[in-house]
């Protein structure tokens, strides 16, 4: 109830009244004054209540009156009455009417009281209601109630000793609490604060309010009076401890630190007194040392006393957590002091009571944060936070190294020694007990031997400190065994849950500002203030390597699963905090004490020992004491849950895993879990270590990489208790989900799990080189996981992963190279099915991305990737095949990755690849791709693995090109479009286009691209191959060449077509001519195609063939192009070229390929035998061979390659495309044909030009064939017949040369039955044929033509009279030696020697020759050039040759022909010759043709001996009709012919008309033998122009006087010979001829005697009759000849000359005697 309401202050006055009649009561008798007082004070009170109205406040300022009796009441000391009085100042005191003046009467009086001893507890009372219930109170008389609770604290009774501390602590706490009021009232007022000099008279507390005055003067006395000095101001103090001093300081700092922060002066106080009282109280602890002797030490020291540092300590406390900010050094000083205070040497009690206090500091993070500020962070400073925590973490290291007592070298010795063990052993404590095997109930901790228990020393996160609190303790307590290592621990474990909350916290905060201000404004990047983060940063740096040696050590040494549990949890956050700030180093540390701990001991983990030795080395430096950081040893007794296989090389054997390790491992799985985010490149540590604890528990991956149980490969098998057992399926999944939680990290982390995931895997691949162990394949299975749970972004980590996937595949091991290829392929294939947002179809990027690496495989060497690769085509074209788009060009590629060192299977599997897409995928994939669907069916056409795939990949471009010609105006559309995008984009970067054949059109590069791989194909090394693409290439350019722009027939002629037959001819002429002697297996080879040589040969024609007919039926197309005639050109020189190789079926298909562009049919011959027959002849097959062709022999092969052009012909035949009319003149382009007759000639040139060098044995390199040479020669007329304006003698003569040399050519005598089908029969052979056409074709064409072309009449004479000569003399080829063809061996048996070389029969040739010559000299005789050109001449020369040799002609008919054809042209040439005798163009012709008759007439050969007696007299017939010609058309014109010719005549005919005869004949045939028919006729012409009567000109004169003169000289001569003969044989008979001779001489004479008798006198000159008279006595000496026959001839002869015996005539005539 209020004291101030009206019934209050009525009850206050009648109690008031009712105590003063009391007290006058009492004092009636003993002490009258005071019985006065009262009584007056009763009408004081009443007089107050009736004038005032505020009674109280009228009783407060009378308060000293109304006091004043019972202050004297009090002075009597009687205690009933003191009591009394009491009580009533006390309610006095209560109702707040005491005035100041009175409350100080009040505490004189109360003074007195204690002074006396008297009503202690009381006055104790009295004072604490004067302080509490009013402000009156101030200055001495304050100091003095202070006072005087004090002075009754220190009485002999304890319990107003003890209600007096506890009085003079509310009294403190008033005083404050006043202050605290003061300044609240005076809150708003703003005072201009006197400045306070640094270090003025302590006294200057001017400044001061009242009651903050008192409180400051109060607390500097309590300064004082702990330090042990006078008080200012609490006069009157006589005795006062310290520990209380040191409890009042504590209570007034830490109940009232905002007054030591608001004001300057108390906090001047703090820092001038407090602090520097505390470290002069602090002075023995620091110098003390346990178990040093005070021997050495010169002055004894001073102990360190337990209440007053434990007092000591809480002060400290209490200054650091409020006046940190002021007292900056001071701190930094206490708190080096508190660090010291941990160390071992240190009393047990004094470390107890330091670790409470750190403990105190360490759930205050924010108290640490600030030390971190003030000292860590700043420069020149001592690392106070790092202090600390060290201070800790070693503290906790020494608790496990019992020092031994009194040798301080001994206190870094670990303790395994007597002292430890023995004591554990005598406390019975359970790690004795341990040691025997019982399990470990108590949580403890053991290393090393030394055994701490562990208890529960506080609530998480609060400091209850129990020794601190002790303040009733005099002596120190003693300190149970592991407490303060329970209490280190905890603080261990506040601390690191302070900082992290704290940090964590701010980090959440700071999160959500920044979030906060993007969204407000965007623009701005909005960035964390950096000022806080260093803090963080620092406190981290500051403390982690404290924290994890203390931590590490302590979760090496745990043995309780709770402690464990709270250590890895520490251990967790501080790594997970160093990761979200940044902190590199500390995050890998704490993850490495993770990880080791999950391992077994000593477990060689290279990534764990390089990352710790950095820490391993360091030593922290503690108040000189090292620190070393403990590695795990884990010889504590576990319990042993895993066996298994160890992955890394080093233990060998098995390794053990304990529940503690499969407790970190879960926390290792914690940690990845929740926080991979802040992981970064620790993840590797991290994966690392769950690989080898995986490997160890023998988990193997499944499908989709997740691991299973799996049995152990090798080795001992793996054994797990049943504890593992049921753990392992929650850590497999635990596995798979922390991959599985990949999706939540951040693209950066998600990045770093990857390349975690790779070095591991590039680790487990360097492990597996050179071993077939098993590999380790958690890394991959773990990439394939992580790959397929990110498919979402799998954009961002695509490269790296499937980079490093593909270098797996690369890895000899295969389980490890299996592995990675099911990796890669699953991910693409589950990236492709993947729904993508936006679809792939418009993320084209994302498609090739995913695409890429399948192509990237193909780079890879083995096969069963290869293998694997190609079946994942396969299910991607049958899944997504539709979907593809711009992924084709990737897939196909990877198709046509084929190389011939890979194996059939991999070929098949790839083709099969190939025939999906070709059937199936055409259409839909883009038309830009069908270029490279074209590449890749080529390329397997290459591949030389597998023979069919080569011929079923041409007919799949076969397939091709069927769709490109049905979907032509589609396909042309897209690629146009396509084109359009792609000259634009050129056209920005400003660089050319780049596409195979440009500038055709898009859709004709598809073609030529098609017409360029099948042209690669038409020169594959297998004859199979090239065949085959040649057939379709030829058959595709007929089918579908329409399409073909007009320019685009430009790319196919020159760089299609042509490039073709360069590189056939090429690869034709240097193929190797080594036989083959099978074809694989049990193929037999014809001969005709037994050598690479031969088969090339095929290959030629074909392409020869296809060429040209493709010019022939396209050929109105091509003309049109510009470069038409260079073209021509080009291909005539290929034809030549063909024409020229030495292969004869080459040779001649292109002559039939130069026929066809020439379109000349070939002329039908009406041969002896089939074409194939006579085909197979040039080839040199012999006859043996080609009887059975008609069943299927050997050599059906050559001539099914022919009726497969013809059956291209025909198909073509539908588009032999007719030129309109009136352009055949553009088909007549002279400039072509003469192109072609070049070309034809220098083919006839080389292949006619005989071989050089050489002697006969040596066998020709090539001799072309008849059918060629045939083929050849065929080709003029119709060439001729394009040619013939232009046509000069200079070709003739050129056309002469090569056909001279065509029939020269000798064949061999293999081939000559077919040639000429029998010896006997004289047949020309169809060359000659030819030849004689061409000849004929020639000579009608100059019949015809003009003028001027006739002068080339003695040309053709020239060609046919060398053809002539042949008869005698066959024409040589070369060195060579001919045998003629009867003599040749043609030998059957011996099919394949050497052939001879047989010369042809070429007397029918030159006969037919000769007859020719005849027919034409008929028809142009008078031609002028005919003339000129002394043809005539010329024919007689060349027909001497076989009139000469006559009987030694190779035939006989040869002469008799020659002789018939003499006589006709000379019948036809002699008027001629005559006619034109003025002119002297015959000159030379009289000589030659005298020449040939003397050589007929008398030849030098004789006839063979088996002539008959009637060919006999028909050869003599012959020579007469030569007489009779002469005589006809010769002599009787002797006027126009030249003496000396007639001359030769006459000599002849004297020379026939004697006997004459060869000796062989015998007697019996002499008659006939003598021709004497012949000479008769001879003679008789002689006598007959001897005296012709009519003598017309003095030339026939002459005539016959020179026959005469001939005659009888010879006759002279005869006789002459004779008789000298006779003369000297004596009684010998003469040689029958010269008998036989001398009788025809004196026929002769008797028959000239006759004609002289009846000729005209004077027709006969004189010298005739001077010869005639002279052999008068010539003919009279041989009458002594023995001979009867020559007797009766002689008598005939004499016997006339009697008609001319006459007496001599005396007078002269004409002048002659």
């Amino acid at each position: 109830m209020s004291t101030s309401t009206p019934e209050a202050v009525k009850k206050l006055l009648e109690n008031m009244q009712t105590d003063l009649r009391s007290l006058s009561m009492e004092c009636k008798k003993k002490f009258p004054p005071v019985k006065e007082a009262a009584e007056s004070g009763i009408v004081k009170i009443k007089t107050i209540a009736a004038r005032n109205t505020d009674i109280l406040a009228s009783l407060k300022e009378n308060s000293s009156e109304v006091v004043q009796p019972f202050l004297m009441g009090c002075g009597t000391k009687e205690p009933k009455i003191t009591q009394l009085c009491l009580a009533a100042v006390q309610r006095l005191m209560t109702h707040e009417v005491v005035s100041e003046a009175a409350a100080g009467n009040i505490i004189n009086m109360l003074w007195q009281l204690m002074e006396n001893g008297l009503e202690e507890l009381k006055l104790l009372q009295t004072v604490l209601v004067l302080l509490t219930t009013n402000t009156v109170v101030h200055d001495e008389i304050l100091s003095k109630a202070i006072v005087l609770c004090f002075r009754l604290h220190f009485t002999k009774d304890n319990i107003t000793n003890n209600t007096a501390a506890a009085t003079v602590r509310q009294v403190v706490t008033v005083v404050f609490e006043r202050m605290v009021a003061e300044d609240e009232r005076f809150k708003g007022i703003v005072e201009q604060p006197t400045p306070v000099q640094g270090n003025t008279n302590r006294r200057s507390v001017s400044t001061l309010r009242p009651s903050a005055k008192d409180a400051y003067m109060l607390f500097q006395d309590l300064c004082q009076l702990v330090n042990a000095d006078a008080p200012y101001w609490l006069v009157g103090m006589t005795e006062m401890t310290r520990t209380f001093g040191l409890e009042l300081l504590e209570s007034v700092l830490n109940d009232f630190p905002g007054v030591f922060l608001q004001h300057q002066e108390f906090s001047f106080l703090l820092k001038e007194r407090v602090c520097p009282l505390v470290i002069k109280l602090f002075s023995p602890n620091i110098k003390f040392r346990q178990g040093s002797s005070s021997a050495a030490s010169p002055a004894p020291v001073e102990k360190p006393y337990f209440p007053i540092c434990m007092r000591l300590l809480r002060v400290v406390s209490v200054l650091i957590k409020h006046f940190y900010s002021l007292l900056v050094t001071e701190c930094e000083i206490f708190l080096s002091l508190l660090v010291k205070f941990l160390d071992g040497e240190k009393p047990q009690w004094l470390r107890a009571v330091a670790v409470e206090s750190v403990h105190r500091l360490c759930v205050q993070p924010h108290l640490l944060r600030s030390f971190c500020q003030s000292y860590d962070m700043k420069q020149h400073s001592t690392k106070v936070f790092r202090d600390i925590v060290n201070a800790l973490g070693s503290f906790i290291q020494s608790l496990f190294i019992v020092p031994n007592t009194g040798n301080p070298a001994a206190t870094n010795a670990p303790a395994g020694g007597s002292g430890s063990g023995a004591q554990a052993a005598a406390q019975g404590g359970p790690g004795a007990g341990g040691q025997g095997g019982s399990l470990i109930t108590q949580a403890a901790f053991e290393y090393r031997g030394t055994w701490i228990p562990l208890m529960t020393v506080s609530v998480q996160g609060s400091a209850k400190a129990t020794y601190l609190e002790m303040l009733d303790k005099v002596e120190p307590p003693s300190i149970p065994e592991g407490y303060a290592m329970s209490v280190a621990f905890s603080a261990l474990l506040d601390l690191v849950r302070g900082i992290t909350s704290m940090i964590e916290r701010e980090l959440a905060k700071e999160e959500e500002e920044v979030a906060v201000r993007r969204e407000a404004n965007p623009d701005q990047n909005a960035q964390a203030e950096p000022e806080a983060h260093l803090v963080w940063e620092e406190m981290v740096s500051a403390c982690w390597c404290g924290l994890l040696a203390a931590l590490s050590l302590l979760l090496d040494a745990s043995t309780d699963e709770t402690a464990t549990e709270s250590i890895l949890k520490a251990e967790l956050t501080m790594a997970s905090l160093c990761g979200r700030l940044g902190l590199v180093t500390p995050r890998d540390a704490f993850i490495t004490a993770i990880c080791k701990a999950s391992l077994p001991p000593h477990y060689a983990l290279t990534v764990l020992s390089s990352n710790a030795t950095n820490l391993n080395n360091k030593a922290y430096s503690i108040q000189g004491q090292t620190v070393q950081i403990i590695s795990p040893s884990s010889e504590s007794h576990q319990q042993v849950v895993a066996v298994g296989q160890p992955l890394t090389v080093q233990p060998q054997g098995t390794v053990v895993l304990t529940a503690k390790n499969i407790q970190c491992m879960r926390t290792l799985l914690n940690l990845a879990h929740c926080h991979g985010a802040v992981l970064g490149t620790s993840w590797q540590l991290v994966l690392a270590t769950l690989q080898h604890l995986v490997w160890i528990l023998g988990l193997k991956p499944g499908v989709g990489g997740a691991l299973k149980p799996g049995r152990a490969v090798e080795g001992p098998s793996t054994v797990l208790t049943t504890a593992v057992m049921t753990d392992l399926p929650f850590i497999s999944n635990i596995l798979s989900r922390l991959f599985e939680s990949s999706q939540y990290l951040d693209d950066v982390s998600l990045h770093h799990l990857i390349n975690a995931l790779c070095s591991l895997s590039l680790e487990a691949m360097e492990m597996a080189y050179g071993t077939n162990k098993e590999p380790s394949l958690f890394a991959v299975a773990k990439l394939l996981e992580t790959g397929l749970v990110n498919m979402d972004r799998i954009e961002i980590l695509w490269r790296p992963l499937v980079g490093h996937l593909l270098e797996v595949c690369q890895h000899p091991n295969a389980r490890m190279r299996e592995w990675g290829a099911e990796a890669v392929t699953a991910l693409i294939k589950a990236g492709l099915a993947y729904k993508h947002n936006p679809p792939l179809a418009q993320n084209q990027r994302l498609q090739l991305l995913l695409l890429n690496p399948l192509k990237e495989l193909s780079n890879v060497l083995h096969a069963d990737i290869r293998q694997k690769q190609l079946e994942s085509v396969l299910q991607i074209l049958q899944s997504q095949g539709d979907s593809l788009g711009p992924g084709w060009p990737l897939v196909l590629g990877v198709i046509g990755a084929i190389r011939n060192d890979q194996g059939e299977s991999l070929i098949r599997t790839a083709f099969q690849c190939l025939q999906l897409v070709v059937t199936d995928f055409l259409p839909t994939m883009p038309c830009m791709c069908l270029q490279i669907v074209v590449d890749v069916a080529g390329s397997f056409g290459l591949q030389n693995q597998e023979l069919n795939i080569s011929l079923t990949s041409i007919g799949l471009l076969w397939n091709i090109s069927d769709y490109f010609f049905q979907r032509g105006e589609a396909i042309t559309q897209d690629l146009e479009r396509e084109e359009a995008a792609l000259q634009k984009q050129a056209r920005e970067k400003g660089e050319p286009l780049n596409r195979p054949f440009h500038p055709a059109p898009p859709f004709d590069c598809l073609w030529l691209c098609l017409y360029a791989k099948l042209g690669q194909l038409c020169v594959d090394p297998r004859p199979a191959v090239r065949k085959s693409a040649g057939q379709t290439m030829f058959s595709t350019i007929a089918a579908h060449g329409t399409l073909l722009q007009q320019s685009t027939w430009h790319i196919v002629v020159w760089k299609v077509l042509f490039h073709l037959l360069d590189c056939v001819r090429k690869s034709s002429t240097t193929a190797d001519k080594e036989k083959i002697e099978s074809g694989g297996g049990n193929i037999l080879i014809h001969h005709s195609r037994d050598t690479a040589e031969k088969q090339w040969a095929e290959t030629w024609v074909l392409t020869l063939a296809g060429v040209a007919r493709i010019f022939n039926t396209r050929r109105y197309l091509l003309q049109q192009l510009g470069d038409f005639f260079k073209a021509w050109e080009v291909l005539l020189d290929h034809i030549q070229s063909a024409a020229l190789s030495k292969n004869n079926e080459v040779s001649l298909a292109a002559l039939k390929s130069f026929q066809e562009i020439l379109q000349i049919g070939t002329p039908v011959k009406d041969s002896a035998m089939p074409t194939e027959a006579l085909a197979l002849a040039v080839m040199g097959v012999p006859p043996v061979l080609i009887d059975p062709l008609s069943a299927s022999g050997p050599g059906r092969h050559l001539l099914r390659s022919d009726s497969m052009l013809e059956r291209l012909t025909r198909y073509n035949g539908a588009e032999l495309q007719a030129p309109p009319q009136g352009e055949e003149s553009a088909l007549e382009d002279a400039a072509l044909w003469w192109s072609a007759w070049n070309t034809w000639y220098r083919t006839g040139t080389d292949s006619t030009r005989p071989p050089s060098g050489g002697t006969g044995t040596d066998r020709p390199s090539f001799v072309p064939s008849q059918p060629f040479l045939t083929a050849l020669v065929q080709i003029v007329p119709a060439l001729y017949q394009h040619i013939e304006t232009g046509f000069s003698m200079e070709d003739l003569r050129k056309l002469g040369v090569i056909l001279h040399g065509a029939v020269s050519i000798p064949i061999s005598s293999d081939a000559s039955p077919f040639i000429l089908p029998s010896y006997t029969e004289a047949v020309l052979t169809s060359l000659q044929e030819a030849v004689l056409t061409a000849l004929d074709v020639l000579q009608k064409a100059i019949c015809v033509g003009p003028e001027s072309l006739q002068v080339m009449y003695p040309a053709i004479f020239e060609q046919l009279l060398l053809f002539v000569e042949f008869s005698c003399k066959p024409p040589q080829y070369g060195k060579l030696e001919t045998k003629h063809v009867a003599n040749a061996k043609y030998n059957q048996i011996q099919l394949f020697t050497s052939a001879e070389w047989v010369a042809l029969n070429y007397v029918p040739f030159a006969e037919r020759s000769l007859e020719v010559v005849v027919d034409q000299y008929h028809k142009t005789a008078c031609h002028k050039a005919v003339i000129n050109e002394k043809v005539l001449q010329n024919i007689i020369k060349t027909l001497r040759m076989p009139l000469g040799l006559k009987y030694a002609c190779p035939s006989e008919s040869t002469w008799k022909l020659a002789v018939s054809s003499l006589l006709k042209v000379l019948s036809i040439g002699l008027p001629v010759a005559r006619q034109h005798a003025s002119s002297g163009m015959f000159e030379t012709m009289w000589p030659e043709l005298a020449n040939a008759f003397e050589d007929f007439l008398f030849t030098k050969s004789t006839p063979p001996d088996n002539v008959s007696i009637q060919e006999f007299q028909k050869n003599e017939a012959i020579d007469v009709e030569v007489v009779q010609l002469i005589s006809t058309e010769i002599l009787p014109f002797a006027n126009f012919i030249p003496k000396d010719f007639v001359g030769q005549i006459m000599t002849m005919l004297n020379k026939g008309s004697i006997h004459s005869q060869s000796s062989s004949f015998t007697e019996a045939e002499i008659d006939v033998r003598m021709r004497e028919e012949f000479s008769k006729v001879c003679f008789e012409t002689l006598l007959q122009f001897s005296f012709s009567n009519k003598v017309s000109t003095p030339q026939e004169g002459y005539i016959s006087r020179m026959a005469l003169s001939v005659l009888l000289k010879r006759s002279q001569d005869v006789l002459r010979r004779y008789v000298d003969d006779e003369r000297l044989s004596g009684r010998c008979p003469l040689p029958r001829q010269q008998v036989t001779e001398i009788i025809f001489v004196l026929k002769a004479i008797s028959t000239l005697m006759d004609s002289l008798k009846k000729t005209q006198p004077e027709n006969v000159d004189g010298t005739t009759w001077a010869q005639v008279i002279a052999l008068y006595p010539t003919l009279v000496e041989c009458i002594t000849c023995s001979s009867s026959e020559v007797s009766s001839a002689l008598k005939e002869a004499l016997g006339p000359f009697k008609d001319f015996m006459q007496p001599p005539v005396s007078r002269v005539q004409n002048g002659e005697s």
